[in-house]
């Protein structure tokens, strides 16, 4: 199957790949095209901006998470009905997982390039060089022949002369100049403890900034130039990931909420759409705003976001709290992942939370970040134990106890993690099931065994 498509990729993070990625879909978009956004690696953030660019899912892809076999089929899954696809890489294009069980620059941007048969786009960060740049860039078309380098965009560039001076000196390096772009700190995105704002949390501010990324991008890269070099991609000997043949649909089709709104925007679509393919209805529910679940709750589903960000109003929202508590002791599954984890605990920063785990959590200024390797310690509504799942962790935040009397997970180097209480499974670990989908069938069917929520909700 063959859809046009290119990688952006950079020298290192903070060159300004998502800047660029961003304000290409917005360019194509407002020419008229399908454009699929994609994203390497397991940021959930970053994708934000171009899906909301694009008016469609920003897809993860990321051969930890899901494993190699599955990329170009999640790839094509995602890009259904597509003209175009724009994938933005992850750090430095050869900067991959650092972890024993796999070789250097497993999980790279470079790594799922070739996995795409893709060519890359290099933005280059031209703020602190001249005629370096060319040096810079020879250096990444030759390092690795099996990834293609099929064009620069200088970003950050000072002035006319600047230009002018970047483009003479790569002219010798033999990679095309795909455009200029000039540093615009008006089109700096606001940033906090775990990277930039989602996108779903500045609303009207983000799509002004997403139209204006637009704007400078099809003011200063040829589109005409990207458009060809995306056409130059051979075709792909994989076919579209399909979850209905990942899972056999469960009797019942169980209510299925899943949180969302601004406090809990991290979330891979492919969960969803596995629970779907399982039998369950899937919902949402915003626990901001929204003071109940919803009328015939079977399960729940809490990943990941900023609740520390909205502790105060998660917290005074009690009558959801109660709900949530309520589902738990009646034994209806519940599934949450870092920010749900939060949720559930006793207190978030001292503001009362959902209180189905006795658990403390408060925000830390140490990042914790890194790809994990785990195996369920337990047998749960997610996981039978022994499973092996491979996920990561992102977050500022500290859970007191780490772990309960029978903990979620065991690392492959570490202590063991997580919570597994009655038919609640809370843990750090971020999944995405398409890596492991006998998860969403268990959850699925766990959630047809439960008794669901009806009438209760006639006191509201």
């Amino acid at each position: 199957m063959s859809l046009p498509r290119v990688v952006v990729a950079a020298p290192s993070s903070n060159a300004g790949k998502t800047s660029v990625t961003t304000g290409l879909v917005a360019a194509l978009t407002a020419r008229g095209l399908a454009v699929s956004p994609h994203k390497v690696g397991p940021d959930y953030i970053d994708p934000g901006y171009a899906g909301l660019a694009a008016g469609r899912p920003g897809r993860n892809l990321d051969p930890w998470l899901v494993g190699e076999e599955r990329i170009a089929p999640l790839f094509l899954h995602g890009a259904r009905g597509a003209d175009v696809a724009v994938v933005e890489g992850v750090m430095g294009l050869f900067d991959g997982a650092s972890h024993p069980e796999v070789e250097p620059g497993f999980a790279s941007t470079a790594h799922v390039a070739r996995l795409l048969r893709a060519p890359v786009v290099l933005v280059v960060d031209a703020s602190s060089q001249a005629r370096s740049v060319a040096a810079l860039v020879h250096g990444f078309a030759t390092f690795d022949p099996s990834v293609r380098l099929g064009g620069v965009v200088l970003n950050r560039v000072g002035s006319d002369r600047h230009e002018a001076i970047l483009r003479e000196a790569l002219d010798a390096a033999g990679v095309p100049v795909l455009g200029a772009v000039r540093r615009l700190a008006e089109l700096g995105t606001p940033s906090r403890h775990l990277g930039l704002v989602p996108a779903a949390e500045r609303s009207a501010e983000a799509l002004a900034t997403v139209r204006r990324l637009g704007e400078v991008v099809a003011e200063g890269i040829d589109l005409d130039a990207v458009l060809r070099l995306a056409r130059t991609a051979p075709g792909l000997a994989a076919a579209p990931w399909d979850p209905a043949a990942e899972v056999t649909p469960v009797p019942g089709r169980p209510r299925i909420a899943v949180a969302g709104g601004p406090a809990f925007t991290f979330g891979y679509a492919e969960n969803a759409e596995l629970l779907a393919a399982a039998g369950a209805e899937v919902v949402t529910v915003d626990p901001l705003r929204d003071e109940a679940l919803p009328e015939g709750t079977a399960g729940l589903v809490v990943g990941g976001g900023f609740p520390e960000v909205y502790a105060d109003q998660l917290s005074a929202n009690t009558t959801l709290r109660a709900d949530i508590a309520a589902l738990t002791a009646r034994g209806g599954p519940v599934a949450a992942e870092c920010a749900g984890l939060l949720y559930l605990a006793r207190e978030l920063d001292g503001s009362p939370m959902c209180g189905v785990l006795d658990v403390a959590t408060a925000m830390t200024p140490r990042l914790t970040l890194g790809y994990r390797s785990a195996v369920a310690l337990t047998d749960s509504v997610l996981a039978r134990a022994g499973t092996r799942v491979r996920g990561h962790e992102f977050h500022r935040t500290h859970a007191l106890p780490a772990a309960g009397p029978t903990p979620a997970w065991q690392w492959s180097a570490g202590a063991p993690e997580g919570f597994v209480s009655g038919s609640v499974h809370a843990s750090y670990l971020h999944l995405n099931w398409a890596g492991s989908p006998a998860l969403a069938e268990r959850l699925v069917a766990a959630c047809a065994a439960a008794v669901p929520e009806r009438a209760s909700h006639a006191h509201r």
